[in-house]
């Protein structure tokens, strides 16, 4: 017998079913026991009716139940469906979406990428900050349909092999993170963001903006504004922005906690 199959019922049990519960009686002799019917018989056994057959009740309380037909899984089906196919760290991924779905959902639920974190799901907290060609973006306001031919890069491709990148080994020296939720969104953010004032972008404490042709220089308030839309819900912010000036001054920063 399959070790799943319930075994056949013995006439004693027949005449218990017929007299207990005649309207399934039909059911179980075509399919067997199942839980519907165990949860009545336990109900008649709480109320004392089946004490008269008491033996034959507990062979059947105690006999493994006929498993539920499988039910084949339906077919998802997609009314804006979509393809899509782009690089994630490096790796050319091909998907078919939804038009609708966000990139962060992609990463999360398709690619099996969970670093980035959902945070918000409104764009104001930057937990789910990733970089495409370059550069940032919130993923959670970016559709996966607008990375057509693109690269995408988490916190899942910034280390190599298993060297650290500079900035995540900053992060873990200044202890830029508690919690560690913020942490992906924030560290994809400083990357992007030292990559931004090489370039010479401008931010808003920059005090002429007519005059960026070179490299922005970053004093500690130029970090804190140009990394104003990651949030950090423990706190961490001047263990964050010591952490990416050593990335940026090449020099080491002088911790701002000190360990007892």
């Amino acid at each position: 017998m399959d070790e799943h199959e319930s075994p056949e019922l013995t006439e004693d049990e027949k005449r218990l079913f017929a007299n207990l519960m005649p309207e399934d009686l039909s059911e179980i002799l075509d399919t067997g026991v199942n839980r519907r019917h165990f949860l009545k018989l336990m109900t008649l056994a709480g109320g004392g009716i089946l004490a008269a057959q008491s033996a034959v009740a507990e062979q059947l309380l105690t006999r493994p139940l006929t498993p539920a037909p499988a039910i084949e899984p339906a077919s998802v089906s997609l009314d804006n469906a979509v393809n899509v196919s782009f690089k994630v760290n490096g790796t050319v991924r091909k998907l078919t979406v939804d038009s609708r779905m966000t990139l962060l959902d992609a990463l999360r639920e398709r690619l099996d990428l969970t670093g980035s974190k959902k945070g918000c799901d409104h764009g104001q907290c930057g937990a789910c900050t990733v970089m495409v060609n370059g550069h940032r973006v919130l993923s959670c306001l970016t559709l996966t349909a607008s990375c057509e031919g693109k690269a995408v890069q988490t916190i899942e491709g910034l280390a190599k092999n298993d060297t650290l990148h500079p900035m995540q080994d900053a992060f873990l020296k200044h202890d830029g993170f508690q919690c560690g939720f913020c942490t992906p969104g924030q560290i994809c953010s400083a990357v992007a963001m030292l990559d931004e004032a090489k370039k010479g972008q401008a931010s808003y404490v920059t005090q002429n903006v007519r005059q960026t042709t070179g490299p922005a220089r970053l004093s500690n308030e130029e970090i804190r504004e140009r990394m104003s839309g990651n949030i950090c819900r423990c706190g961490a912010y001047p263990n964050i922005v010591a952490a990416i000036q050593e990335v940026y001054s090449g020099k080491p920063v002088e911790q701002v906690f000190r360990s007892v």
